[in-house]
Protein backbone atom coordinates (compact mmCIF):
# COMPACT_ATOMS: atom_id res chain seq x y z
CA UNK A 1 0.00 0.00 0.00
CA UNK A 2 1.19 3.64 -0.80
CA UNK A 3 1.50 6.11 1.82
CA UNK A 4 0.93 9.83 1.26
CA UNK A 5 1.66 12.80 3.73
CA UNK A 6 -1.46 15.24 2.01
CA UNK A 7 -0.41 19.07 3.19
CA UNK A 8 -3.34 21.44 2.76
CA UNK A 9 -5.72 24.04 4.43
CA UNK A 10 -7.95 20.94 5.61
CA UNK A 11 -10.54 23.63 6.73
CA UNK A 12 -13.71 22.70 5.29
CA UNK A 13 -16.59 23.85 7.62
CA UNK A 14 -20.50 25.10 7.92
CA UNK A 15 -18.26 28.44 7.27
CA UNK A 16 -15.62 27.32 4.99
CA UNK A 17 -15.64 26.08 1.49
CA UNK A 18 -13.53 23.07 0.79
CA UNK A 19 -10.30 22.87 -0.67
CA UNK A 20 -8.01 20.86 -2.94
CA UNK A 21 -7.20 18.04 0.03
CA UNK A 22 -10.79 18.21 1.07
CA UNK A 23 -11.90 16.87 -2.83
CA UNK A 24 -8.55 15.02 -3.76
CA UNK A 25 -7.69 12.97 -0.29
CA UNK A 26 -11.06 11.16 0.01
CA UNK A 27 -11.01 9.80 -3.76
CA UNK A 28 -6.92 8.45 -3.37
CA UNK A 29 -8.31 6.57 -0.08
CA UNK A 30 -11.04 5.22 -1.68
CA UNK A 31 -8.82 3.65 -4.22
CA UNK A 32 -6.79 2.47 -1.71
CA UNK A 33 -3.91 4.54 -0.61
CA UNK A 34 -3.07 5.58 3.11
CA UNK A 35 -3.65 9.17 3.48
CA UNK A 36 -2.34 11.32 6.23
CA UNK A 37 -3.15 15.10 6.25
CA UNK A 38 -2.21 18.48 8.16
CA UNK A 39 -3.69 20.74 8.88
CA UNK A 40 -6.89 21.32 9.97
CA UNK A 41 -5.87 23.93 12.62
CA UNK A 42 -7.31 27.35 12.68
CA UNK A 43 -4.18 29.89 13.52
CA UNK A 44 -2.02 29.90 10.34
CA UNK A 45 0.97 29.91 12.97
CA UNK A 46 -0.28 26.31 14.61
CA UNK A 47 -1.30 25.15 10.99
CA UNK A 48 2.16 25.73 9.65
CA UNK A 49 3.71 24.57 13.03
CA UNK A 50 1.72 21.56 12.32
CA UNK A 51 2.37 20.70 8.75
CA UNK A 52 6.09 20.71 9.65
CA UNK A 53 5.54 18.32 12.60
CA UNK A 54 3.43 15.64 10.51
CA UNK A 55 6.64 15.67 7.42
CA UNK A 56 8.67 15.00 10.37
CA UNK A 57 6.37 12.30 11.89
CA UNK A 58 5.64 10.52 9.00
CA UNK A 59 9.00 10.88 7.36
CA UNK A 60 9.24 6.87 7.20
CA UNK A 61 6.17 5.66 7.01
CA UNK A 62 5.26 7.83 3.65
CA UNK A 63 6.45 8.00 0.36
CA UNK A 64 4.98 10.76 -0.72
CA UNK A 65 3.88 14.44 0.21
CA UNK A 66 1.48 16.28 -1.62
CA UNK A 67 1.37 19.67 -0.93
CA UNK A 68 -1.64 21.97 -2.27
CA UNK A 69 -0.06 25.39 -3.31
CA UNK A 70 -1.59 28.30 -3.77
CA UNK A 71 -0.49 32.44 -4.68
CA UNK A 72 -1.30 34.06 -1.18
CA UNK A 73 0.04 33.38 2.18
CA UNK A 74 -0.15 29.85 1.68
CA UNK A 75 2.30 30.23 -0.99
CA UNK A 76 4.98 30.21 2.31
CA UNK A 77 3.41 27.48 3.82
CA UNK A 78 4.59 25.44 0.97
CA UNK A 79 7.86 26.68 0.67
CA UNK A 80 8.34 25.61 4.16
CA UNK A 81 7.21 22.16 3.72
CA UNK A 82 9.28 21.94 0.72
CA UNK A 83 11.84 22.90 2.26
CA UNK A 84 11.78 20.19 4.85
CA UNK A 85 10.95 17.69 3.10
CA UNK A 86 14.69 18.29 1.14
CA UNK A 87 15.97 17.98 4.50
CA UNK A 88 14.32 14.70 5.13
CA UNK A 89 14.84 13.20 1.65
CA UNK A 90 10.94 13.02 1.09
CA UNK A 91 9.34 13.11 -2.28
CA UNK A 92 6.86 15.86 -2.73
CA UNK A 93 4.61 17.09 -5.35
CA UNK A 94 2.99 20.71 -5.56
CA UNK A 95 -0.50 20.40 -6.72
CA UNK A 96 -0.39 24.24 -8.43
CA UNK A 97 -4.12 25.98 -6.94
CA UNK A 98 -3.71 29.55 -6.95
CA UNK A 99 -4.71 31.37 -10.28
CA UNK A 100 -2.51 34.20 -9.43
CA UNK A 101 0.89 31.77 -9.12
CA UNK A 102 2.13 33.26 -12.54
CA UNK A 103 3.06 36.61 -10.61
CA UNK A 104 4.83 34.48 -8.09
CA UNK A 105 7.32 33.06 -10.51
CA UNK A 106 7.78 36.77 -11.12
CA UNK A 107 8.18 38.27 -8.06
CA UNK A 108 9.87 35.70 -5.88
CA UNK A 109 11.87 33.27 -8.57
CA UNK A 110 14.34 32.10 -6.15
CA UNK A 111 12.07 30.95 -3.61
CA UNK A 112 9.72 29.16 -6.24
CA UNK A 113 12.90 27.45 -7.89
CA UNK A 114 13.28 25.84 -4.39
CA UNK A 115 9.75 25.08 -4.36
CA UNK A 116 8.89 23.67 -7.94
CA UNK A 117 12.18 23.05 -9.38
CA UNK A 118 13.54 20.14 -6.33
CA UNK A 119 9.40 18.63 -6.47
CA UNK A 120 9.38 15.54 -7.47
CA UNK A 121 6.53 16.36 -9.95
CA UNK A 122 4.49 19.51 -9.97
CA UNK A 123 0.54 19.10 -11.24
CA UNK A 124 -0.81 21.55 -12.59
CA UNK A 125 -4.84 21.37 -12.79
CA UNK A 126 -5.28 23.62 -16.16
CA UNK A 127 -2.85 23.97 -19.19
CA UNK A 128 -3.06 27.43 -18.61
CA UNK A 129 -0.86 27.13 -15.79
CA UNK A 130 1.52 24.34 -16.99
CA UNK A 131 2.27 26.42 -20.05
CA UNK A 132 3.21 29.16 -18.08
CA UNK A 133 5.51 27.34 -15.88
CA UNK A 134 6.89 25.82 -18.95
CA UNK A 135 7.95 29.09 -20.05
CA UNK A 136 9.91 30.00 -16.95
CA UNK A 137 11.71 26.94 -17.40
CA UNK A 138 10.21 23.87 -15.36
CA UNK A 139 9.73 20.83 -17.13
CA UNK A 140 8.94 18.53 -14.10
CA UNK A 141 5.29 18.92 -14.91
CA UNK A 142 2.12 17.09 -15.30
CA UNK A 143 -1.20 18.18 -16.37
CA UNK A 144 -3.92 16.50 -13.95
CA UNK A 145 -7.44 18.59 -14.21
CA UNK A 146 -9.29 18.95 -11.24
CA UNK A 147 -12.31 16.40 -10.48
CA UNK A 148 -16.03 16.09 -10.19
CA UNK A 149 -17.83 13.15 -9.60
CA UNK A 150 -20.55 13.30 -12.27
CA UNK A 151 -22.72 11.03 -10.51
CA UNK A 152 -23.44 13.82 -8.18
CA UNK A 153 -24.69 16.36 -10.67
CA UNK A 154 -27.44 15.59 -12.75
CA UNK A 155 -28.06 17.86 -15.85
CA UNK A 156 -30.88 19.97 -16.62
CA UNK A 157 -32.32 21.87 -19.25
CA UNK A 158 -32.66 25.45 -18.47
CA UNK A 159 -36.02 27.62 -19.34
CA UNK A 160 -34.31 31.20 -20.27
CA UNK A 161 -37.76 33.59 -19.73
CA UNK A 162 -36.12 35.78 -17.29
CA UNK A 163 -32.48 35.71 -16.33
CA UNK A 164 -31.75 33.97 -12.90
CA UNK A 165 -27.94 34.26 -12.34
CA UNK A 166 -26.35 31.63 -9.62
CA UNK A 167 -22.67 33.06 -8.31
CA UNK A 168 -20.84 30.50 -6.37
CA UNK A 169 -17.53 31.30 -4.09
CA UNK A 170 -15.76 32.80 -1.40
CA UNK A 171 -16.74 36.45 -0.62
CA UNK A 172 -13.26 37.41 -1.34
CA UNK A 173 -11.79 40.20 -2.96
CA UNK A 174 -9.90 38.13 -5.56
CA UNK A 175 -13.05 36.82 -6.91
CA UNK A 176 -14.98 40.34 -7.14
CA UNK A 177 -18.42 39.60 -5.72
CA UNK A 178 -19.48 43.42 -6.01
CA UNK A 179 -19.04 43.23 -9.78
CA UNK A 180 -22.48 40.31 -9.43
CA UNK A 181 -24.74 43.74 -7.88
CA UNK A 182 -23.36 45.52 -10.57
CA UNK A 183 -24.21 42.98 -13.44
CA UNK A 184 -27.59 42.80 -11.58
CA UNK A 185 -28.07 46.63 -11.39
CA UNK A 186 -27.13 47.08 -14.88
CA UNK A 187 -29.71 44.43 -16.52
CA UNK A 188 -32.42 45.93 -14.52
CA UNK A 189 -31.74 49.08 -15.87
CA UNK A 190 -32.19 47.92 -19.37
CA UNK A 191 -35.70 47.00 -18.43
CA UNK A 192 -34.40 43.09 -18.30
CA UNK A 193 -36.30 40.86 -15.89
CA UNK A 194 -33.40 38.92 -13.58
CA UNK A 195 -32.04 38.05 -9.95
CA UNK A 196 -29.57 36.68 -8.33
CA UNK A 197 -28.27 34.48 -6.05
CA UNK A 198 -24.93 34.49 -4.12
CA UNK A 199 -23.75 31.46 -2.10
CA UNK A 200 -20.17 31.09 -0.18
CA UNK A 201 -19.04 31.76 2.91
CA UNK A 202 -17.64 35.10 4.18
CA UNK A 203 -13.51 35.15 3.94
CA UNK A 204 -13.36 37.59 6.34
CA UNK A 205 -11.81 40.41 4.13
CA UNK A 206 -15.00 42.67 3.89
CA UNK A 207 -15.93 41.82 0.56
CA UNK A 208 -19.20 40.41 1.83
CA UNK A 209 -20.46 43.59 3.72
CA UNK A 210 -18.90 45.91 0.91
CA UNK A 211 -21.45 43.63 -1.28
CA UNK A 212 -24.54 44.35 0.87
CA UNK A 213 -23.60 47.72 1.19
CA UNK A 214 -23.40 48.06 -2.51
CA UNK A 215 -26.76 45.62 -3.53
CA UNK A 216 -28.51 48.63 -0.69
CA UNK A 217 -26.78 51.52 -1.95
CA UNK A 218 -28.09 50.45 -5.77
CA UNK A 219 -31.41 49.21 -4.55
CA UNK A 220 -31.13 45.83 -5.68
CA UNK A 221 -32.63 42.57 -4.30
CA UNK A 222 -29.76 40.04 -3.80
CA UNK A 223 -30.60 36.28 -2.24
CA UNK A 224 -27.23 36.02 -0.41
CA UNK A 225 -27.22 32.63 1.73
CA UNK A 226 -23.96 32.29 3.02
CA UNK A 227 -22.08 28.46 2.52
CA UNK A 228 -24.03 25.47 1.36
CA UNK A 229 -23.10 22.19 1.05
CA UNK A 230 -22.95 20.70 -2.53
CA UNK A 231 -26.47 19.14 -2.16
CA UNK A 232 -28.18 21.98 -1.02
CA UNK A 233 -26.79 24.49 -3.64
CA UNK A 234 -27.05 21.89 -6.47
CA UNK A 235 -30.67 21.20 -5.69
CA UNK A 236 -30.79 25.20 -5.43
CA UNK A 237 -29.54 25.78 -8.89
CA UNK A 238 -32.61 24.09 -10.05
CA UNK A 239 -34.18 27.40 -9.57
CA UNK A 240 -31.42 29.59 -11.85
CA UNK A 241 -30.82 29.33 -15.47
CA UNK A 242 -27.04 31.38 -15.53
CA UNK A 243 -23.84 30.82 -13.69
CA UNK A 244 -21.61 34.21 -13.68
CA UNK A 245 -18.18 33.68 -12.50
CA UNK A 246 -16.91 37.48 -11.73
CA UNK A 247 -13.15 36.35 -10.67
CA UNK A 248 -10.01 38.53 -11.07
CA UNK A 249 -7.71 35.57 -10.36
CA UNK A 250 -8.51 32.29 -12.04
CA UNK A 251 -7.13 28.51 -12.57
CA UNK A 252 -10.01 25.74 -13.03
CA UNK A 253 -12.12 26.54 -10.58
CA UNK A 254 -14.23 23.31 -9.55
CA UNK A 255 -17.88 26.01 -8.65
CA UNK A 256 -17.23 27.16 -12.50
CA UNK A 257 -17.03 22.90 -13.90
CA UNK A 258 -19.66 21.42 -11.14
CA UNK A 259 -21.95 24.54 -13.15
CA UNK A 260 -21.08 23.13 -16.49
CA UNK A 261 -22.15 19.71 -15.43
CA UNK A 262 -25.48 20.92 -13.77
CA UNK A 263 -26.47 22.23 -17.24
CA UNK A 264 -25.97 26.13 -16.39
CA UNK A 265 -24.35 28.08 -19.16
CA UNK A 266 -21.42 29.84 -17.51
CA UNK A 267 -20.49 33.62 -18.28
CA UNK A 268 -17.37 34.19 -17.05
CA UNK A 269 -14.19 36.94 -16.73
CA UNK A 270 -11.13 36.10 -19.73
CA UNK A 271 -8.82 35.10 -16.99
CA UNK A 272 -6.43 32.94 -15.92
CA UNK A 273 -7.09 29.38 -16.96
CA UNK A 274 -10.66 30.09 -17.60
CA UNK A 275 -9.85 30.30 -21.61
CA UNK A 276 -8.43 26.71 -21.49
CA UNK A 277 -11.97 25.35 -19.85
CA UNK A 278 -13.86 27.43 -21.55
CA UNK A 279 -14.30 27.97 -25.61
CA UNK A 280 -15.67 31.31 -26.07
CA UNK A 281 -19.27 30.75 -27.20
CA UNK A 282 -18.92 27.05 -27.55
CA UNK A 283 -19.15 25.80 -24.08
CA UNK A 284 -19.74 29.12 -22.32
CA UNK A 285 -19.28 32.58 -22.56
CA UNK A 286 -16.01 34.89 -21.74
CA UNK A 287 -16.01 38.57 -21.22
CA UNK A 288 -13.39 40.70 -20.12
CA UNK A 289 -12.75 41.46 -16.43
CA UNK A 290 -14.62 44.17 -14.05
CA UNK A 291 -16.69 44.77 -16.78
CA UNK A 292 -20.66 44.52 -16.09
CA UNK A 293 -21.52 46.25 -19.35
CA UNK A 294 -20.19 43.07 -20.99
CA UNK A 295 -21.68 40.57 -18.81
CA UNK A 296 -25.17 42.20 -18.94
CA UNK A 297 -24.44 41.72 -22.71
CA UNK A 298 -23.66 38.18 -22.68
CA UNK A 299 -26.71 37.24 -20.46
CA UNK A 300 -29.40 39.12 -22.64
CA UNK A 301 -27.82 37.60 -25.51
CA UNK A 302 -28.88 33.53 -23.91
CA UNK A 303 -32.17 34.75 -22.64
CA UNK A 304 -32.98 36.03 -26.63
CA UNK A 305 -31.05 32.67 -27.55
CA UNK A 306 -32.69 30.16 -25.96
CA UNK A 307 -32.10 27.50 -28.05
CA UNK A 308 -28.43 28.54 -28.88
CA UNK A 309 -27.85 28.65 -24.96
CA UNK A 310 -28.97 24.87 -24.66
CA UNK A 311 -26.93 23.73 -27.21
CA UNK A 312 -23.86 25.72 -25.12
CA UNK A 313 -24.81 24.09 -22.04
CA UNK A 314 -24.83 20.31 -23.96
CA UNK A 315 -21.43 21.11 -24.96
CA UNK A 316 -20.30 22.19 -21.82
CA UNK A 317 -22.01 19.13 -20.11
CA UNK A 318 -19.66 17.12 -22.71
CA UNK A 319 -16.66 18.82 -21.65
CA UNK A 320 -16.56 18.21 -17.96
CA UNK A 321 -17.51 14.71 -18.49
CA UNK A 322 -13.24 14.24 -19.49
CA UNK A 323 -12.71 15.34 -15.99
CA UNK A 324 -15.03 12.57 -14.53
CA UNK A 325 -12.67 10.64 -11.18
CA UNK A 326 -12.97 7.59 -13.34
CA UNK A 327 -11.20 9.37 -16.26
CA UNK A 328 -8.46 11.14 -14.02
CA UNK A 329 -7.58 8.65 -11.42
CA UNK A 330 -5.36 7.07 -13.91
CA UNK A 331 -3.06 9.84 -14.53
CA UNK A 332 -2.92 9.93 -10.31
CA UNK A 333 -2.03 6.16 -10.57
CA UNK A 334 1.33 7.39 -12.60
CA UNK A 335 2.28 9.84 -10.49
CA UNK A 336 1.60 8.28 -7.44
CA UNK A 337 3.22 4.60 -7.95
Amino acid sequence: MIHILYVGNKLASKTRNASGIDHLGPLLEAEGYKVYYASSKLNKLVRLLDMLWACWCYRRKVHLVLIDTYSTLNFWYAVCVSQLCRLLKLKYVPILHGGNLPKRLETNPYLSRLLFGYAYKNIAPSVYLKKTFEVHGYTNLEHIPNVLSLAMYPFKARHFERINMLWVRSFAKIYHPELAVRILKNIQERGGGVSLCMVGPDSGDGSLQATQTLAETLGVNVNITGKLTKEAWGALSENYNVFINTSNFDNMPVSVMEAMALGLPVVSTNIGGMPFLIDHKVNGILVPPNNEEAFADALLDICSRPQKALRMAEKARMTVEALDWEQVKLQWYNVLK
